[in-house]
């Protein structure tokens, strides 16, 4: 049982120094719509590549965090722009 508990902390120790050292992610985020559909997605610009298939429009401005773009998101559910 010792060696399980001690097993378990170096992982959390080990886990815990890892998140540590990882730089934050503060890539800005878009609020994307597809035309076919009218569903919106929020989009992290630190993705390197475009949304596939092309057919989407940009509705909204950079936004800092993902909870900034998901209440975004909710309000445009909320008026009907986007549909669920």
């Amino acid at each position: 049982m010792r060696r399980l508990t001690f097993a378990c902390a170096a992982i959390a120790v080990t886990l815990s120094a890892l998140a540590a050292a990882s730089p934050a992610s503060a890539a800005p985020f878009h609020l994307i719509r597809w035309q076919g559909n009218g569903l919106c997605q929020i989009w992290d610009q630190g993705i390197p590549s475009a949304p596939w298939p092309a057919d989407y429009t940009v509705v909204s401005m950079e936004l800092p965090t993902f909870e900034a773009a998901y209440a975004f998101k909710t309000g445009l559910l909320a008026n009907g722009t986007c549909s669920s």
